[in-house]
């Protein structure tokens, strides 16, 4: 299992590099989106705070939606998926290859160039810190939910828009306590672990439950 699952993420992330416009896609929209908001609100040191945390969590969710819609579709219209189904191996297994492949090919990215971007808004070093270490924690959760919402709707038309309204309720608890813990240690970096520990908390539920799902999605879209 350990080399099937290692085998769909290294395949994954070839295939990725050979349509490297897809991931600059995320990288430059989450850059962009962060950008324009001093822009528009004013470089007033203050705003920025109380801004920055926010933005950044927000950022990060539409930038890692951006590519949901692509996680199955290109194996599905080639016929890889189906032959997927087929392995021996179990489907959960290969479903959180891909979903790991997912991430790091739009969700590292985004955690790696967090302290950059995030000078914009004056946050001090800490702040940045936590920002960085939530959004590791959180966009793994991110691409696992999304993988649910992108294994039903595989297929149909106008997904992009079911897609998006299946789970962004699902996104908002780690959307609150992502931005939540990054806003706190401005304030009282004493209490930041509290939300680190329930990030922890939802990533173990989305790793347990979340492939479970999508495969049972998959099968039910596939037939």
């Amino acid at each position: 299992m350990v080399k099937a699952f290692l085998t769909v993420v290294r395949r994954d992330l070839i295939v990725a590099l050979r349509r490297q416009a897809d991931i600059l896609t995320v990288l430059l929209f989450f850059v962009i989106v962060i950008s324009l908001f001093p822009l528009g609100v004013g470089t007033k040191r203050q705003i920025l705070l109380q801004l920055g945390p926010g933005v950044i969590w927000v950022a990060a969710l539409l930038a890692s939606m951006l590519a949901l819609e692509r996680l199955f579709t290109h194996d599905y219209l080639d016929g890889s998926l189906e032959q997927l189904l087929l392995t021996p191996q179990p489907l959960l297994i290969l479903v959180l290859g891909k979903v790991t492949a997912h991430w790091l090919l739009t969700g590292l990215p985004l955690v790696l160039i967090v302290p950059i971007v995030g000078l914009q808004y004056g946050l001090p070093v800490p702040t940045l810190g936590v920002a960085v270490i939530t959004l590791a924690i959180g966009t793994p959760i991110l691409s696992l939910i999304g993988s649910i919402g992108a294994a039903l709707t595989l297929g149909l038309r106008s997904g992009g828009m079911l897609l998006a309204l299946l789970i962004l309720p699902l996104y908002i608890p780690v959307l609150v306590y992502g931005a939540g813990a990054v806003t706190t240690s401005l304030f009282d970096i004493a209490a930041v672990p509290a939300y680190f520990a329930l990030l922890g908390t939802f990533l173990l539920l989305a790793i347990v439950l979340a492939p479970l799902a999508t495969a049972a999605a998959l099968r039910i879209s596939i037939e």
